[in-house]
């Protein structure tokens, strides 16, 4: 996987994850999420493992040149 991608793919996951934390912790309504509980779990877990594929993204081999 590229450098790009992991970051990109990261960061997408990191709001996914915080979305999710905050619907399911009730301050995001409107939506069948909010305030399950489920969410409020699931959330943080994405958002880590998002974070740590822009950690690893961003320890990627540098070019040589």
């Amino acid at each position: 996987m590229t450098r790009s991608i992991a970051l990109a793919l990261g960061a997408v996951l990191v709001v996914v994850g915080g979305v999710w934390t905050v619907q399911g912790l009730g301050y995001l309504a409107g939506s069948p999420m909010t305030g399950v509980t489920l969410w409020a779990v699931v959330g943080p877990l994405v958002a880590l493992a998002g974070a740590a594929l822009m950690v690893r993204g961003g320890r990627g081999s540098s070019p040589r040149g």
